[in-house]
């Protein structure tokens, strides 16, 4: 299960999901709700973009799939769906791997009104560009960034910032037995800053791996593609070794 960020879609796992399948593996690319080829509510409720809903959501999608267990890699946003369903159903888990994904969250409320305002002052396609140059500093990345980021819904990014600003999963990663790995892009500045005191406070965990991805930024699949899939590849074995 490969599980994308906010404002992105499934899109950014496309030829991730082609290596993997490639190696003999059932991949699964959900478009969170709201995001890509998924509806987005329009009853416009406050817990329609709530962190337990859109996890409930792919619970419900795994169920559909007919599918008990998956390794979930999570990327941002798609990590704190992890976290959510982790601490309620972690038996859907054969592993979890989060990056750009903090623990917790402590934002200043009103921040989801600044997706709306920026779209509306700088327009989609300049703020696309913008958004793309600053979540890479990898060139071939950028095109399908700003494509994702000018194709999504303000007020949905609104929505859901009004949840994640402020959540505090730990215990929920904490108390999950099986394989964690936590990738941490060198250049993932902002999320480094909520993520880098939770790793010194937890690790070292038996169960836990973490990996510097040094060139990687937010999107470490894109702008590090071959050691975010090595890295992966080699957990996703050692898991199986661990489990035999």
């Amino acid at each position: 299960m490969l599980c994308h960020g906010l404002a992105a879609g499934g899109r950014q796992f496309d030829a991730d999901a082609g290596h993997f399948a490639g190696q003999g593996y059932r991949v699964l690319v959900p478009d969170l709700r709201g995001h890509g080829q998924s509806s987005t509510p329009t009853t416009r409720l406050p817990g329609d973009f709530a962190i337990a809903t859109m996890a409930d959501d792919m619970a419900a999608m795994l169920d559909h799939a007919g599918i008990d267990q998956v390794h979930w890699v999570g990327n941002s946003l798609g990590g704190i769906v992890a976290l959510d369903l982790v601490g309620r159903q972690p038996q859907r888990f054969a592993s979890l791997a989060l990056f750009g994904t903090a623990f917790a969250l402590k934002l200043p409320p009103g921040l989801g009104g600044v997706f709306p305002a920026l779209y509306r002052v700088l327009g989609r396609n300049l703020l696309a560009r913008v958004t793309a140059a600053n979540t890479t500093r990898h060139t071939p990345a950028r095109p399908l960034i700003a494509d994702m980021a000018r194709a999504f819904d303000p007020h949905v990014g609104a929505a859901i910032t009004a949840h994640v600003r402020r959540y505090d999963l730990h215990d929920n990663a904490l108390n999950y037995t099986g394989p964690v790995l936590v990738l941490v892009g060198g250049r993932d500045t902002a999320v480094n800053l909520a993520l880098r005191p939770s790793l010194q406070r937890h690790t070292p965990r038996p169960n836990w791996t973490i990996v510097e991805l040094p060139e990687a930024g937010h999107c470490a699949n894109l702008d590090a593609s071959e050691a975010w899939r090595t890295a992966l590849t080699g957990f996703w074995n050692a898991s199986a070794l661990t489990a035999a």
